[in-house]
Parts: C-alpha cells; structure tokens; sequence
C-alpha cells in the first residue's frame, strides 16, 4: 500500500483560505483518496470518508464510452444518416457536436472530478440548484425502469439463437397467424401480409396479440421474466463493489461491440446488394440542409447520444484522481461516440442493403429505426444467411454489450448519486445497490407483460426528453452564470494545470446554454403524442406520462424553494447563501459575494 498527500484547492477567493489536502492511498491496485480541510491556522477539518477512484486510467474511459456508445448508436443514427440527407446530415451532426456536445461533455466530466460527488453532492458549489442533481437521479432511474427490458429480449433472442433452424424463419409456429408469408416471398409489398420475424417479436417474444392495449396489460410472462432477472443479477455483481468492479466488467462489455461491428461488416460487405446499400447510407443531398427539421434531429441525436445529463459523466469523473486530464478524456471519449454511431451506419446499411436486393424492393421499405431494426429486420437479414445460428449469436452479444454497461452507467448515477447525498449509505453500498436492483426489477416487470411494449413506449418517450434537456439546461446556467464560467475555469486550471480557452468558455456561458434553450421549446412545440404502430395511446395514458416528466423536472423548483426558505436571514441574506458555494459561507457573512458584482456576470 503506498500513499501520497498532495495540496488541492483554496476553498475561496478572497480573506483567509483554507486547504484541501488529498490523502491518496493504494491497496490492492484499487486506489482510495480522503481529504481534509486546513485552516490558516493549521487545523484540519475532514471533509469526508475515503473515496476510492480508478484502479487504471483506462478503466474510466471504457466506462464512459461503454455508457455512451450505446443501443441507439445502432439503431437511429444510420437511419437518421439515411433519411436526412446521408452524408450532408453530417455537417448540422458536427457543427452541434462542436458548440454544444463536447463542451456539455467536457464540463461534466470536469464538474464531477473536481468536487469528488455525484450529481446531486457537486451542488456544494450552489446550493439552490442541487434540485437538478435530484432531477438527473430520477431520470436515470427511469430509465432504468424499460432499458433493463432491451437487455432482457438481446437475452432471449441469444437463447433463442442456439438452435439447429432460427425460430423466426418459418411460419409454422404456434405463435404465428395466418398472415404470416415466409420469407421467400415478396411480401414486403404486400401490407396484409407479416413477416416470421416480425411475428416472432410481437407475438412469439411479447404476445402481444394477447393485449388489446396499455389498460390490458395481463401478467409478467415468465420468460421475459427469467430474462431480466439474469439482466439484474449481472448489474448488480457488476456494481456492488463499486468501480472496483465496474471498471473491470467494461473491459467487456465496452470493447466487444467493436469486435462484433468489424466482424459483422466482413460479413456484411460480401453479400449481393450490400454497396447499393452503404451508397444510399452515404448519398449527399445537401438540399436537406435548408429543411429545419434536418438540423432539428442532428442537434436531438446529439443531446441524446453523448449522454450528457444523466448523471453518468459526473459520477465516473468523481473517481478519477484530480489532477486526471478531463479535458483531453473528454475529446477522445466524445470523438470515439460519433465515430461508433458512424461506423455502425455501415454495418447495418450493408445488411439493409441485402435485404432490398433480395426481396427486389426499394431500400425504403426495409430501412427503419428503432427496436425494430435490431429485433426484426437484422434477424430476418440474417436468418438468410449460411450458418444463420452463428450470426445471431454473435448479434445479439453485441446488443447484450451494448446494452449492459450503459445500463450500469444508469445505475451508477443514482447509486453515487444518493450515496454521496446520504453519507450513511456509503458503509452500506452493497445492501444499497441491491435494493436499487431489486427496485428497478420489480418496476420493470410491468414493460414484460403481454402489454408491456405499451408501457415500454410511455417510458421511453417521456422519461428522458423534454426533462433531460430541462436538466442539462439548468445545469449549464447554474455553473456558467450562477457559479462563474471564469471560477469553474479556475477550478480547471487547478486540476489539469491549464485553463481552458476562449471558445470553450463562450460556449459554456452563452452558446450551449441558448442551443438547449432552443432545443427545450422545440421539445414542446413538436410534441407528438405516443404511439406504437397502428395503436394511439389513449388521453390518460399520454397524461401519466407527462406527469412521470414533470416529476423529475420538478425537483428543480421544489428544492430551490426548500433551500431558500431553510437559509437563516433576510431575503437577501437567504439569497447570498443560497447561490454562494458552501465553502464560502464565511465570505457572505462579511457582505463578500461575488454574485451582487456587475463584474461576476459579465466576466468569460
């Protein structure tokens, strides 16, 4: 076990400081650090328990790429690619990735390492907006609740997959209805007509034909049930330990997608078809760049896919040691997302592509997004190929990856989240973790029922919307203006030793800020409500979701009116602390606040 104490951070900018001192300690290759609090006078205060970080750099950043690089990497950004004006759609992709996406990246990461807390607990730095650290919590909690659920049917599929003939081949199965055609057939132009794997998902995986919609959902079926449980069972042997095990488990689950994806390409760029397909991924009309709704999607893929707001990034970034690079972390990880989502549009439209040449239909009728491009028309790609079983394996291995560490990433943040909150559920993580688990199990049992893909709809379209870019909006005005875009520079430059330039520091206070401003009214002005395929949700089902999306938004309001009306004084003493750093309640006392200069809002 070796140690080492080094000089952190002054606690204030102006009377006398206080030191924060790192006690850094390593045991077992898993690294611990506890800090204390020097006064001018020599005193130490301790500021908290030991908090362990990252046995090996890497491990941090397989976590936050296995969390970021996720299903929807597969499944709507080619499409989107696609649809959008292929090549051209990826001008309005990267001109949101640069002014917003990785400055959202790199601030989270960096708020996150430098306080050592989770996303409620780095709210020390301004107390009235912890709501939001509350806020991100309940969302990853709920989707927690359906994303779980993806896990659980790559888990059935990949059971399914170990046989001599693929279950959704033929049409002789007792699941199916006499609508189903074989795939032989060119039934893709025949709208009366099924395909076996689309009934097999809907009616062989989910049953869904034994629900007549969300107020018939019937019981959990055991299946399904048996799925998530092993889904839960490895979330939690993957987390209890904390990044003690986490860190170890993406090794995994964050590298094997890639593994997959090229051997999947191989495959895929040999079959008839294949390059008309990867042509019509990359065909560039850039006359769909004066359609808005074009940049519309390239800034919500953006919001969506680099995971900001979550919670994920600042849990991770905590346990890394404080004089870690987050900014060079934050270019590579972010980079390496997009390039996934890039390199995944090949894969997939080279088996698209297939599909159109081998049913002689317009691409159009077999590109889609979503579940059901991953649980439908890739199996019935490959279902036509030699050695069928051993490409569905491999598939849905990829997904099962794909799909785990985001979920543990998810998890995560709630868990460091609370437990920071909480100090006494620091010595009680395992018994903690597990109750969030078992939570998250029981919830989840309701989107595994023979209506469950209603339910599973609902979650996925209000859980994380509009709120997480209201979450990730608050955010960026409490630390960009509230905070101090200059002081969190400060708090930067201490970590990594340079402080960041001009442009990131422009685009934290004004640019990113007014883009999730933005992206928040179009949330609202677009809102479509829910639907899956042909079935509307009814009017009270689309209002329980929008009370499940303003549960978590709420938080933000909630708190800040809990924490003034807590604060002793005046209304402008109660103000002062509210918006003051908690270290720096001293300075308030002294009439010293740095939030009543013109000097404080007008400064980058």
């Amino acid at each position: 076990m070796s140690s080492a104490m080094a000089p952190v951070k002054p606690s204030g900018t102006a009377g006398p400081k206080e030191v924060e001192l790192i006690l850094v300690k390593e045991q077992n290759g898993v690294q611990f650090t506890s800090s204390a609090l020097v006064s001018p006078s020599g005193q130490t205060q301790p500021s908290g328990e030991e908090r362990e970080t990252w046995g090996k750099k890497i491990d941090f950043l397989l976590s936050v790429i296995g969390f970021a690089v996720d299903l929807a990497n597969v499944w709507r950004f080619p499409y989107l690619c696609y649809k959008k004006g292929g090549g051209a759609f990826l001008v309005p992709y990267l001109f949101f990735m640069v002014i917003a996406g990785m400055p959202l990246f790199y601030m989270e990461l960096a708020l996150g390492q430098y306080n050592r807390e989770g996303a409620a607990g780095v709210w020390k730095i301004c107390p009235i907006f912890k709501g939001v650290g509350f806020t991100v919590i309940l969302i990853s909690l709920y989707v927690g609740f359906y994303y779980n659920v993806i896990i659980a049917w790559a888990l059935f599929y990949l059971f399914s997959s170990f046989s001599g003939e693929l279950p959704w081949i033929h049409c002789n199965n007792t699941w199916n209805s006499p609508n189903c055609s074989d795939l032989n057939s060119t039934l893709l132009n025949d709208t009366y007509k099924t395909t076996p794997a689309l009934e097999y998902f809907e009616r062989g995986v989910l049953h869904l034909h034994e629900s007549s919609g969300i107020d018939d959902l019937g019981l959990p079926r055991w299946q399904l049930t048996s799925c998530l449980a092993v889904v839960i069972v490895v979330l939690y042997f993957s987390l209890w330990k904390g990044v003690k095990t986490s860190g170890k488990v993406v090794w995994i689950t964050a590298t094997m997608p890639y593994v997959v994806l090229t051997v999947l390409l191989l495959r895929g760029i040999t079959l008839p078809g294949a390059i008309d397909g990867i042509k019509a991924y990359l065909s560039v009309d850039f006359l769909r760049l004066c359609d808005a709704q074009v940049w519309i999607e390239a800034a919500t893929q953006i919001c969506f896919s680099l995971g900001v707001g979550f919670g994920v990034l600042i849990a991770f970034s905590s346990y890394n040691k404080f004089s870690n690079n987050c900014y060079r972390d934050a270019i590579i990880t972010s980079s390496i997302n997009s390039l996934t989502s890039f390199f995944s549009g090949f894969v997939i439209f080279s088996f698209l592509g297939y599909m159109s040449h081998k049913h002689n239909v317009a691409l159009d009728k077999v590109a889609t997004d979503g579940p059901g491009l991953v649980f439908i028309i890739y199996p019935e790609a490959i279902a036509t190929l030699p050695g069928s079983s051993v490409w569905a394996v491999i598939f849905f291995i990829m997904l099962l990856t794909l799909g785990i560490d985001s979920a543990m990433g998810g998890m995560e943040s709630v868990i460091t989240g609370l437990t920071d909150e909480f100090k006494f559920l620091h010595k009680h993580r395992e018994l903690f973790t597990l109750f969030i688990v078992v939570f998250t199990f029981l919830i989840s049992l309701i989107c595994v029922t023979n209506g469950g893909i209603y339910v599973f709809t609902l979650l996925d379209h209000f859980a994380a919307g509009t709120s997480i870019l209201f979450g990730v909006l608050i955010e960026a005005i409490g630390i960009s203006w509230f905070y101090g875009v200059d002081r969190f520079s400060d708090d930067i430059q201490e970590m990594i030793g340079q402080r960041p330039g001009l442009y990131w520091r422009l685009c934290w206070k004004f640019v990113s800020p007014c883009f999730l401003l933005f992206m928040v009214v179009v949330s609202f002005a677009t809102f479509n409500p829910p639907k899956y395929g042909s079935y509307y949700f009814p009017a009270w089902a689309t209002m329980v979701g929008w009370c499940l999306s303003i549960s978590s938004m709420i938080m933000v309001p909630l708190y800040a009116f809990y924490k003034f009306c807590s604060l002793p004084g005046s209304f402008c003493d109660k103000l002062a602390y509210a918006i003051t750093p908690e270290t720096e309640h001293h300075l308030v006392e002294r009439g010293e606040v740095r939030q009543f200069t013109l000097h404080h809002w007008l400064v980058v």
